[in-house]
């Protein structure tokens, strides 16, 4: 049998020892990952599961395992797509409308997530420095997660 994964979110008491970066950049997943890689000199590759919520919303991940700085890395999409057919009456083809879905819901004006699972606060906010670098990111901050709602969404 094949190595299937599935994240599934826990319910359960859930270790929210992370810290948070939030990311502001209107480009394609693979092109932001590859520019925060080339200039922070992480390998977060594309997870082989997208983060899946509600059997209708799909979020892609990308994630990199620093074992030598003890480093766990994750970028989380905070949007996606989903399309709906709506039935005609009649004639007409259905109609298919598409619209956009948040992860962090009450963050909607973020486009990335970059989360880091390490205690390291100089790396963090070195990296923060290294990606507001990158041309096509708008900005880069830390975000406090103790006060997000959806805070869950992000433990997988």
């Amino acid at each position: 049998m094949g190595n299937l994964t599935t994240h599934r979110i826990s319910a359960d008491l859930y270790d929210d020892n992370f810290s948070l970066i939030a990311i502001h950049s209107n480009l394609e997943d693979y092109a932001i990952t590859y520019a925060i890689n080339s200039a922070c000199g992480l390998k977060l590759k594309r997870m082989k599961k997208d983060l899946c919520l509600d059997g209708h919303m799909s979020f892609s991940l990308f994630d990199w395992d620093d074992e030598l700085n003890d480093v766990y890395w994750t970028l989380i999409s905070n949007k996606c797509e989903v399309r709906e057919e709506t039935p005609s009456l009649g004639l007409f083809e259905n109609n298919v409308t598409t619209r956009t879905d948040h992860l962090i819901k009450e963050k909607k004006e973020v486009d990335y997530f970059l989360k880091v699972d390490a205690e390291n606060e100089d790396l963090y906010s070195q990296k923060i420095k290294f990606i507001n670098k990158i041309s096509k990111v708008i900005t880069a901050y830390p975000l406090d997660t103790q006060n997000l709602k959806s805070k869950r969404n992000l433990i997988f």
